[in-house]
């Protein structure tokens, strides 16, 4: 491994490393839920518009998040590199949540490069500093549930702070931003001032070499790829949630509540994914975890108007699936981080910036696809007409059960090469 501590982490080190994850993912959340309506909806910009320049800012984003981890690796200590980002960060959510009621596709598309390029400078050094912190398997797993476990909570207050905060959409959404602004620095000074660090780090890992040498080892390339299949299909329903909530359902008011249902499982759930992989293994616990998903979305697909209560028991089916989804993919990879890295092995920081990479990839597929497919289906916000209903609800729900069943089929097919190399970590 690239690091490893001399000692497992202690339950207050856990705690203090999970800490940052909780802003991190408060401004995550907004970012690709609530933006792509805040701007098609209360700025009144074409929801194709939109959806085309969220995937072109993202996949510009994302083109520089191998970059980022490689010179995490080479220069500096993880630390600094965290703390680099956030205030960038911090101002970003400012002007991207409260934009002037002038604001067009070019304000768009210029603070979500600021705020995703700083937040990626910050989430690649933080989750490269989780995987070098244990040293078994299972203590990986642990730190990867205490960042997963605040990053829901901080799902949840997202979800939850705009409809506390004011009753319009949009004026909840720029005070959430001010909101923002002190958690972050409250969390980042409890992670930066009490996280315990890695015992030492192999700095020369971090030669240009360094940043394709994890593209050379297939059980990484393989783990890569199920993880971009699944994360596709998982971030489809974050993309239009709102509009089916809104407009299938007819119960726009509740969508704070459904979002907190969904990430308050997913809270509630980590303990039970991380006992289920230490007993059956990380690689089979996650296709469990998939085939729940499956099920709450061919379910979410037979609903329509007033399907409240319904739809709240599919929030919650679907939100214990995400845990497994949050806790387990990182997870493999700080055991194959384990297994492979060190001395002229892979590197944390390149592994997670080929690894966000990927991540805003899906999101910004699902943007860049999914809101041009609504559109070209028929659907636009406010829809009422049958036809608009079924195209929405079948982006909404199914297309991510055939993209979950493809990450599935991939997952079990290469089951050997990832359990023998990745370590499924039982």
């Amino acid at each position: 491994m690239n690091a490893s501590a001399a000692t497992p982490p202690a339950s207050a080190g856990l705690l203090a490393y999970g800490a940052l994850g909780l802003p991190l993912a408060f401004a995550a959340l907004p970012i690709y839920v609530h933006v792509p309506k805040l701007y098609a909806d209360s700025l009144g910009l074409p929801l194709a518009a939109v959806g085309a320049t969220l995937l072109a800012v993202r996949l510009f984003d994302g083109l520089s998040d191998p970059l980022l981890g490689w010179a995490g690796d080479r220069w500096g200590n993880r630390a600094r590199w965290v703390g680099a980002g956030l205030p960038v960060l911090a101002l970003g959510m400012l002007a991207l949540l409260a934009p002037p009621p002038a604001a067009g596709l070019g304000w768009l598309a210029a603070t979500l490069l600021v705020v995703t390029l700083a937040w990626s400078m910050s989430s690649i050094a933080y989750h490269a500093w989780g995987a070098e912190l244990a040293v078994d398997a299972h203590g990986r797993t642990r730190v990867t549930a205490s960042r997963e476990g605040f990053a829901l909570l901080g799902v949840m207050l997202a979800a939850a702070a705009p409809g506390v905060l004011a009753d319009a959409e949009a004026e909840g959404l720029r005070r959430l931003a001010w909101l923002f602004v002190p958690l972050l620095a409250l969390a980042a000074a409890w992670t930066l001032l009490c996280a315990p660090r890695a015992a030492r780090v192999h700095r020369h890992a971090g030669s240009p070499r360094g940043l394709f040498a994890a593209l050379a080892e297939r059980p990484f390339r393989r783990l890569l790829m199920v993880f971009a299949a699944n994360g596709i299909a998982a971030a489809v329903p974050s993309v239009t949630v709102l509009f089916f909530v809104a407009d299938v359902l007819d119960a726009a008011p509740r969508s704070g509540l459904f979002l907190l249902a969904y990430f308050a499982a997913a809270a509630v759930s980590l303990p039970l994914w991380v006992a289920l992989a230490r007993r059956f293994g990380k690689l089979q616990s996650w296709a469990l975890a998939m085939v729940a998903a499956m099920a709450a979305f061919v379910w979410a697909a037979t609903l329509g108007a007033g399907d409240v209560a319904a739809f709240l028991l599919i929030c919650v089916f679907a939100g214990a699936a995400l845990g497994g989804d949050l806790a387990l993919p990182p997870a493999l990879l700080a055991d194959l981080l384990a297994r492979r890295g060190g001395s002229g092995g892979l590197a944390a920081g390149a592994c997670f910036g080929w690894w966000n990479l990927v991540n805003k990839a899906n999101l910004a597929l699902a943007a860049g696809l999914a809101l041009p497919l609504l559109a070209w289906l028929g659907y636009a916000p406010g829809a009422r007409a049958d036809e608009a209903l079924r195209a929405l609800a079948l982006v909404y729900a199914l297309l991510p059960v055939v993209l979950k069943a493809f990450a599935l089929a991939l997952l079990l097919h290469w089951r050997g090469d990832l359990h023998n190399e990745g370590g499924s970590g039982s």
